[in-house]
C-alpha cells in the first residue's frame, strides 16, 4: 500500500510517524548544531537548537504518546488517516520553516497550529468520555502552543532579551508532561513487570506534577515573578526525585526497560533543581538546562518509544529488543558527557567543544539504533492483527 495513502499502517496510531520523525529529526538536527550549524538570521545560534529540540523532537515525541494513550485512557475512537497527515504536515513544514527564511513565518504559524490542532484532537476525546483527570493534559498542550506562540512573536520583534526565558518555559511545559506521564507509567509499569502492588501516588501529588511546572512555564512564558518560577522549578525537581525514590526496587536495575525510565524521571528531577538554583547562581544554569534536556528529555523518550511502540505494534514487551539497551546507554552517556560539557566551559574551555561534539554524536547514535529497529515494524501493520 502507498504510504502516502490514509489506510496505510504509518497513519493507524500517533505514535507511528511521530515517534519516526523525532528520532530523524532529533539525530539530524543535534548533529548539525553539534557540529557547527548556526541557526538563521530569524533564529541564531543556542535560540535555533534550543527550539527545535523542545518544540520539534520533543514535541512530536508528547503528541505522539499523547494521541496514541488517549485513546486507551478514554475508549474513544483514536487519531487517524487524514487527521494524522494533516498534524504531520503541520510539524513538517515548522521544521522547514526553521531552516528556510522565506517560510520563517509560516512555519511558525504552522508550529502553533500543530500543538492547538493536536490539544483539539484529544480534547475532543477527553470531553466525550467526561474523562475529567486529563483536561489538564489537554490544557498543557495548549499552553504549549500558546508559549511557542509568544515565542515566536518575540523573534518576529527581534526582542531577543526575552527569547531565553521563553525557552525555560517551554522546558517547563516538557517537564510537565515528563512528570504527567511518568507518574502515571513508571510505577504501573513496574508492578507489572515485576509483580506485587503498584505503590500509588495521591492525586493531588500526581495533579502537582503537571500543574507546578505549568505555573512555572507561565512565568516564564510572560516573564514575571521570575525568583517564584525558580521556586517552583526546584520544588517541582525535589517532588519528582522523592517520586523516583519511593517507586524503586532493587530489581529495577536488572530490567533495561524500567531503570532507562527511572533514570530519566531522575535526571529530570536534578536537572529542574539546578536549573531553579541557577537563578541566583547563573554560571549553574546551563548544567541545570543540560541534565534535563539531554537527560532528562533523551533518556526519558528513547526508553518510552522502544516500551509503548512494542505493546501498541502487538510485540512483546520484554526483554528489551536488540540493540536497544545499547542505545539506553549511549543516551545516558550523552546526558553525561553533556553535564560535563557545562562544567569545562569554565574550567577548560578547549574541552568544551571536544565534550560537545562527543555528546551531540551518542545522542545522535541513541535514536539512529532506535530509528533502524523500529522502522520496520512501525510502516508494518500490528503482528497480532489488531487496528492501530
Amino acid at each position: 500500500m502507498n504510504i502516502l495513502s490514509p489506510r496505510h499502517p504509518l497513519w493507524g496510531m500517533a505514535f507511528r510517524p511521530f515517534y519516526l520523525l523525532a528520532a530523524c529529526y532529533g539525530a539530524l538536527s543535534v548533529l548539525l548544531w553539534g557540529f557547527g550549524h548556526t541557526g538563521t538570521a530569524a533564529l541564531p545560534g543556542f535560540y535555533w537548537h534550543a527550539h527545535e529540540m523542545i518544540w520539534g523532537y520533543t514535541g512530536a515525541v508528547v503528541v505522539g504518546f499523547l494521541l496514541t494513550a488517549v485513546a486507551t485512557w478514554t475508549g474513544q475512537p483514536r487519531t487517524q488517516g487524514k487527521a494524522l497527515m494533516l498534524l504531520a504536515a503541520l510539524w513538517l513544514l515548522a521544521r522547514l520553516g526553521a531552516f528556510v527564511g522565506v517560510l520563517a513565518i509560516p512555519g511558525a504559524a504552522a508550529g502553533v497550529a500543530f500543538y492547538w490542532l493536536a490539544a483539539g484532537y484529544m480534547g475532543a476525546a477527553v470531553w466525550r468520555s467526561r474523562n475529567r483527570r486529563n483536561y489538564l493534559a489537554v490544557a498543557a498542550l495548549a499552553v504549549f502552543g500558546l508559549l511557542l506562540a509568544v515565542f515566536q512573536f518575540q523573534v518576529a520583534r527581534g526582542r531577543f532579551d526575552g527569547l531565553q526565558n521563553g525557552l525555560l518555559a517551554g522546558l517547563s511545559v516538557v517537564a510537565g508532561f515528563i512528570g504527567l506521564i511518568g507518574m502515571r507509567v513508571v510505577p504501573f509499569f513496574t508492578a507489572k513487570r515485576l509483580g506485587g502492588e503498584q505503590v500509588a501516588s495521591h492525586p493531588h501529588i500526581m495533579t502537582a506534577s503537571l500543574a507546578a511546572p505549568l505555573l512555572m512555564a507561565l512565568l516564564y512564558g510572560f516573564q514575571v515573578a521570575l525568583p517564584a518560577a525558580a521556586a517552583v522549578a526546584v520544588a517541582t525537581g525535589g517532588l519528582l526525585l522523592v517520586q523516583t525514590r519511593r517507586w524503586w526496587r532493587p530489581e529495577v536495575a536488572k530490567e533495561p526497560m524500567l531503570w532507562v525510565l527511572f533514570l530519566g524521571f531522575a535526571f529530570t528531577g536534578a536537572g529542574l533543581i539546578v536549573m531553579g538554583i541557577g537563578h541566583w547562581l547563573p554560571k549553574w544554569n546551563s548544567l541545570g538546562v543540560h541534565l534535563f534536556a539531554v537527560g532528562g528529555i533523551g533518556v526519558m523518550t528513547v526508553g518510552m518509544m522502544v516500551r509503548t511502540a512494542l505493546g501498541h505494534t502487538g510485540r512483546p514487551l520484554y526483554p528489551a529488543p536488540k540493540l536497544m539497551t545499547t542505545a539506553f546507554w549511549l543516551m545516558t552517556a550523552a546526558a553525561l558527557v553533556r553535564a560535563l560539557a557545562a562544567v569545562m566551559l569554565y574550567v577548560q574551555p578547549t574541552a568544551y567543544q571536544h565534550s560537545l561534539y562527543l555528546s551531540a554524536a551518542l545522542f545522535a547514535a541513541a535514536l539512529l539504533l532506535y530509528l533502524w529497529r523500529y522502522l520496520p515494524w512501525l510502516i508494518a501493520p500490528r503482528t497480532d492483527g489488531k487496528a492501530g
